[in-house]
């Protein structure tokens, strides 16, 4: 249909198709709305085609009445577009052209929400094979034995011409438009409705990690292929000064003493030290983002609330407490007689076993702020696995 060599793709749209109930992959919510790694499986696709600067206009097409529980969770930017699906996914991606239409794009991208494995090479191969063709589609071979059982036994097909084709699917803009204006019935794939026309279809190569998500067991396997490290470390320390009293908390656990810890909360610095090294495993900033003490709310509060909340984001992004590990610096008061009871309340605040809570303590040998029997100091860490 094209002639031209090296097509410019110019002004490039993309249209992100998540319109369907994903009623096959179990679960309370439709499945793009599902977390994949600690962020909905939509937001994957989403983010990989606002990373490049060459998109002029992503259209996300959610399902009939959803556009509120889509901007709950799509990131805000000037390029997305959300509009409405229909009940086929032709209808979707017919509802995206027309959205994409007054921003005149030369190319267009169209992509399915339930494959979050899409990288930034997928997309550069698609625009670059649009060059010399007139669609590009990603392509991996089949690697299994085919079977046909339509007839009364089973019948062996052959596979060495087939492959398995993917998303995103690239389209010079003219060809796509045109082939969905003249389309009456639903195709399977964007690439069924040019094949006929003539369009010169170029493949390029496909991921297993482009997988699409249908069944429940693909979570799991999308979570191997696509979310990332699977174990995270993180580290934290704090330190609390003494004032009058009559007693230290640590590890939520009272300590009869002398003094007690100076500090806006209850100044457990186990539990402190703990929640930093959880947010810093999960790259989500420190306990004064999350719990500033400039705020009066947290006057006086207990360190589990601070724990809780760092082991419910763990556990929001996919992870669980593998290990935890806190040491207690001071003088006075001992540890060591209460030691288990620490062990015990942390271990029960996480929601983990005992077994993998350690806390020890040490002096500084009369050195410091600490040898001095001015505070003490506390540091943690912990891996979380995915």
């Amino acid at each position: 249909m094209h002639n031209q060599e090296a097509f410019p793709t110019g002004k490039v749209g993309a249209i992100i198709v998540s319109a369907g109930s994903g009623s096959r992959a179990g679960g309370d919510e439709p499945k793009q709305y599902r977390l994949l790694g600690g962020k909905p499986v939509l937001i994957w696709s989403v983010l990989a085609m606002l990373q490049r600067n060459d998109i002029a206009t992503v259209v996300v097409c959610v399902p009939p009445g959803g556009l509120a529980q889509a901007y709950a969770i799509l990131p805000r930017s000037a390029r997305l577009v959300v509009v409405e699906g229909g009940n086929t996914r032709t209808e979707s991606v017919r509802a995206g052209i027309r959205a994409l239409q007054p921003h005149a794009p030369q190319s267009v991208l169209i992509h399915d929400g339930a494959r979050p494995g899409l990288t930034q090479p997928v997309i550069a191969e698609l625009l670059a094979a649009l060059g010399e063709a007139d669609a590009a589609a990603p392509a991996l071979p089949v690697s299994d034995a085919l079977k046909d059982r339509s007839g009364p036994t089973l019948r062996t097909v052959a596979r060495d011409q087939l492959v398995r084709v993917q998303t995103p699917q690239a389209f010079r803009w003219d060809v796509i438009s045109n082939a969905y204006a003249s389309a009456k019935d639903a195709a399977v794939d964007d690439l069924a409705l040019v094949e006929a026309s003539g369009a010169k279809v170029a493949l390029t190569s496909g991921r297993p990690e482009l997988m699409k998500i249908t069944y429940p067991e693909d979570f799991a396997v999308a979570e191997k292929l696509i979310a990332g490290p699977t174990l995270r470390v993180g580290s934290g320390f704090d330190v609390h000064g003494f004032e009058p009293g009559d007693a230290v908390i640590l590890c939520g656990v009272r300590i009869p003493h002398t003094k007690k810890l100076e500090g806006h909360s209850d100044a457990d610095a186990a539990w402190h030290a703990l929640t930093d090294a959880i947010l810093g495993a999960l790259a989500l900033g420190d306990i004064g983002d999350h719990f500033p003490p400039s705020d009066p709310q947290w006057k006086g509060a207990a360190s589990i609330k601070f724990l809780q909340h760092a082991v419910k984001l763990a556990r929001d992004h996919g992870f669980q407490i593998a290990n935890a590990d806190i040491t207690i610096l001071a003088e006075r008061p001992k540890i060591a007689p209460h030691r288990e009871a620490m062990r015990l309340a942390t271990a029960q605040a996480m929601g983990v076993s005992s077994n993998v809570v350690s806390v020890k303590a040490t002096t500084t040998e009369k050195l410091g702020f600490v040898g001095r029997e001015e505070g003490i100091a506390a540091q943690a860490s912990v891996l979380l696995s995915r």
